[in-house]
């Protein structure tokens, strides 16, 4: 049971990036399950096909409207073992990259909003261009790779010269992974999965577009925020105990002094990391890091 503690513990108390990555997990394994007594019981097929038809996102207009929830199912949903591993391999490592300068509000609306980015420029490019028209009628989108696209052009434009450690390359700057990813699924298209890489596209897009926005100094999901995550839900942490804060008995000269002291070591730990990762940092460094991510 202690695996099946840990994991109701970070359901109840974990970040937000774990409850994504525990929900894509949970609804892969229920719906397997669903397919293997499927599969015991001689009707694989037409669980196949219900399965498509209620929780995959369809290229045909007439099929979607009859389905409107499929636009955003689609996200959460993949279509084998490997598929959900990498896409939450991905969420998690980049995830974690983002949460260093970002909050878990913005990572849940850059995922949901990159997944409809995506699926929409799927839908429009299979309806509008006569070579994917003649797939519109049996194409459908599943998996979570247009958000996870999302979070990683998110970041990646915001800081693009953040420095990661990979297997056998090294050391590489976080636009250089973007852009591979760019190219491959630009290359993509022309073979298999086609709908899938136009998919990445529009979630790149959107991550493009909302760290330009950030470095800009505006958000262009916080109306999306504002609308579908202002009440506690699945993603924001519940906590019984209430806190009151209270600004210290300083004066207004004092209280400005050591708020400008933190920031200016605040911003000097995270260009620290973006020359040479997170791995560089004292372990004084991340505990102030961890308790100014904290207090935000």
């Amino acid at each position: 049971m202690g695996i099946i503690d840990d994991i109701k513990y970070n359901i109840r108390i974990g970040n937000t990036l774990l409850r994504l990555i525990y929900l894509n997990v949970a609804l892969f394994i229920v719906v397997n399950l669903i397919s293997l007594l499927a599969t015991i019981f001689g009707f694989k097929e037409s669980w196949n096909l219900l399965a498509t038809r209620l929780l995959y996102m369809p290229s045909n207009l007439h099929e979607l409207l009859t389905h409107p929830w499929t636009i955003v199912t689609y996200m959460f949903m993949h279509a084998d073992i490997w598929h959900i591993l990498f896409n939450m391999l991905w969420l998690y490592w980049l995830g974690q990259i983002f949460l260093i300068y970002l909050n878990s509000r913005q990572l849940v609306t850059v995922y949901l909003l990159g997944g409809l980015t995506g699926g929409l420029l799927y839908l429009l490019i299979y309806n509008l261009f006569p070579n994917f028209e003649l797939f519109g009628y049996n194409s459908y989108l599943v998996g979570a790779s247009a958000s996870v696209m999302a979070v990683v052009f998110a970041i990646a434009t915001l800081i693009p010269n953040f420095v990661v450690h990979l297997f056998l390359l090294g050391s590489v700057r976080l636009k250089y992974i973007a852009l591979a990813t760019l190219i491959i699924d630009l290359i993509s298209i022309q073979y298999s999965n086609a709908g899938g890489h136009i998919a990445h596209l529009g979630g790149a897009l959107l991550g493009y577009l909302f760290g330009l926005g950030i470095r800009k100094g505006s958000d262009i999901t916080a109306w999306f925020a504002n609308i579908f995550l202002r009440k506690p839900n699945l993603f924001r942490r519940k906590s019984k105990i209430k806190l009151i804060y209270r600004r210290p008995n300083l004066s207004d000269f004092e209280y400005n002094r050591q708020k400008a002291e933190i920031q200016k070591e605040l911003d000097r730990i995270l260009d620290k990391i973006a020359q040479s990762g997170y791995d560089s940092l004292t372990r004084k460094e991340k505990d102030f890091l961890f308790k100014a991510g904290r207090k935000d």
